[in-house]
């Protein structure tokens, strides 16, 4: 099987990848095609964006999280009835999680499929210029194929014919497209995770004027043209299932908790889980017939108030964490599991007090970067020594907490990318464990399996 496929890549962050991302997606839907959207990276932010202008799911590809095994069965499990994939890259091109190689980049993705990379430039005072730039993109690294070029900020008509005729002296990849400075409407502030698209903040209008000005600007049917064949096989688009013994697996899902991958959540699936969502935010009480509960990340410091103030969703995670269920919170939900939150005035709110730990809302980031995750102790995950990857990314800190006191446990060693420090995390007692860290299991499927296993002995004990 082969599915044409583009990468939306760009010469650094801030050229407008995104909003040209979501232009042609939309744009491309119009046409009847069925457009399978990707994310390079980690973020939880833009594929909900990618998900509302192609009206599929995104999903992420990210070789430091995953490898290149699973990004390649991803790939084919979520393109296998589509008829176009669109990869939009992260930051610019060739910046991932080391500066001496491609590791974590949007040029490692496009070169492990094999995919078109098209180039977004911030063209705003480039004439001639434009050559040398492309040409460094396009030779850097052999593996990675340029097929186009789309110049954003464009000036007059005149300015475009410049760019376009010093791309064909050079013999280097065609402009595709360039967009007129502000000729695509503004986007709300995604920086590091503050706005999550729905139909409020990213309304069917202005993806739908994103789509115009691409329609308009760009040359869709050359873009097209320009995709590259992914060639995988049938066998790579089969996902095994466990119907045997499975268990009701309550997930929180609504505007304060939905940080969370999609194939983490097919995986669990897979392995024998049957996801029961529920809001912590608007529910009164867990579903019935419970054997795990997953509280992901998210946005819980906005709404601390309207979580206070449910007492009975509380009392009943409380309960249930009490009793001896299976839970599992990461970042936001390591905050609303835990005694407390205080939000940026000072006023504490009382939270779940599942875990003796109180966190502080922060204006500004105060973790953000890759983390291993090696087990020191048995956990939910896995066993000691086994190694689960993911990432750390948040506007909060502890700034209480008596784990050791109540009885807890630190079952990870966290190593981070960028730094040489080891930080004991992962709190754990009996069947509950909190962290900061989103883990991608997905790619783990001894880990998926250790998880449901450890929700069915939950309800066997």
């Amino acid at each position: 099987m082969s599915i044409p496929t583009l990468v939306i890549a760009g010469t650094s962050s801030g050229v407008g990848k995104t909003s040209i991302t979501l232009g042609l997606l939309r744009a491309l839907s119009r046409r009847g095609l069925r457009v399978q959207p990707f994310k390079v990276g980690p973020d939880f932010l833009d594929p909900t964006y990618l998900t509302r202008a192609a009206g599929r799911t995104c999903y992420n590809l990210d070789g430091w999280m995953t490898g290149r095994e699973y990004v390649g069965q991803l790939f084919a499990r979520a393109c296998r009835d589509a008829d176009i994939a669109v990869v939009e890259g992260v930051m610019g091109m060739f910046d991932g999680s080391d500066p001496a190689n491609n590791t974590g980049s949007t040029a490692e993705i496009a070169a492990w499929l094999g995919a078109g990379v098209v180039l977004v430039i911030n063209s705003h005072g480039l004439a001639r210029s434009i050559a040398p730039l492309v040409k460094g993109f396009a030779e850097f690294d052999p593996s990675v194929k340029l097929v186009g070029v789309i110049a954003n900020y464009a000036g007059s008509p005149r300015h475009c014919l410049w760019m376009q005729s010093a791309l064909e002296a050079e013999n280097l990849s065609p402009l595709l497209g360039a967009m007129p400075r502000d000729s695509l409407p503004g986007l709300p502030s995604r920086h590091l995770g503050l706005v999550t698209a729905d139909e409020q903040t990213l309304p069917d209008s202005t993806i739908d004027q994103l789509a115009d000005a691409c329609a308009e600007h760009l040359d869709i049917d050359a873009i097209i043209r320009a995709a590259r064949g992914v060639s995988f096989t049938a066998s790579d688009c089969s996902t095994a299932s466990d119907d045997s013994g499975r268990v009701r697996l309550g997930v929180g899902r609504d505007a304060a908790f939905h940080f969370a991958y999609p194939d983490n959540l097919e995986a669990l699936a897979a392995a024998g889980g049957e996801l029961v969502y529920f809001s912590p935010l608007d529910d009164e009480t867990l579903p019935d017939d419970l054997d795990g509960l997953y509280i992901p990340g998210g946005y819980p410091e906005l709404f601390v108030a309207k979580l206070s103030a449910n007492k009975p969703m509380l009392e009943s995670i409380r309960s249930f964490g009490d009793s001896g269920g299976v839970v599992y919170g990461e970042c936001g939900g390591l905050m609303y599991l835990g005694r407390a939150i205080v939000d940026s005035d000072g006023t504490e709110y009382e939270m779940v007090g599942l875990a003796p730990v109180t966190t502080r809302k922060l204006d500004n980031l105060r973790t953000l970067g890759y983390v291993e995750a090696t087990f020191q102790r048995d956990c939910l995950w896995g066993s000691a020594g086994d190694v689960l990857r993911g990432h750390e990314f948040h506007y909060s800190e502890i700034v209480s907490q008596d784990f050791e006191a109540a009885g807890w446990n630190r079952a990870y060693s966290l190593g981070r990318q960028r730094s040489s420090d080891v930080e004991a995390e992962g709190f754990s007692r009996g069947n509950v464990l909190i962290s900061y860290v989103h883990l991608h299991w997905a790619g783990a499927p001894k880990a998926t399996a250790e998880f449901i296993e450890r929700c069915r002995e939950a309800v066997r004990t």
